[in-house]
């Protein structure tokens, strides 16, 4: 069997515990078809980048699943046909990574308040890196003539 990774987005008007639901049908679906679900992770309520369906937020889940092809195309079948479901992707991958998703990840760090490896900022007042912008006009007002 395959190694594949699903990420799903379904309506905004949806519970949590719906779009929650809407995994676990998706993975029965999977393992009634001689597949597994390794690991699922319910992302929450995200704002997309663009409207899908006049829907400006969706639900967002990751399922990581060993599975043969017809068992994807199943699954995949009956989530393109799903009247809460407004996009998915499968990926075929060689091995699941270890631990949580990059999104959870992510999502960890921001509650911490933790900044990453931003490190000192320091004062920000002089930019030394930009050195020098144009020479002297003093005023922004004042342009040289252009001849």
């Amino acid at each position: 069997m395959a190694l594949y990774e699903h990420v799903m987005i379904a309506r905004q008007d949806l519970s949590g515990t719906q779009a929650e639901g809407l995994i676990e049908h998706f993975g029965t679906v999977l393992s009634d078809n001689g597949g597994t679900v390794i690991e699922s992770e319910y992302w929450g309520l995200k704002t997309m980048a663009y409207k899908i369906n006049k829907n400006r937020k969706g639900h967002y889940a990751y399922i990581r699943t060993d599975a043969p092809s017809a068992a994807v195309q199943e699954m995949e079948r009956l989530m393109r046909l799903h009247e809460d479901v407004m996009r998915v992707l499968t990926v075929k991958v060689d091995a699941h990574e270890e631990g949580p998703s990059a999104q959870m990840q992510k999502r960890d760090d921001r509650d911490r308040g933790d900044r990453g490896d931003r490190g000192d900022r320091g004062d920000r007042g002089d930019r030394g890196d930009r050195g020098d912008r144009g020479g002297d006009r003093g005023d922004r007002g004042e342009r040289r003539e252009r001849r």
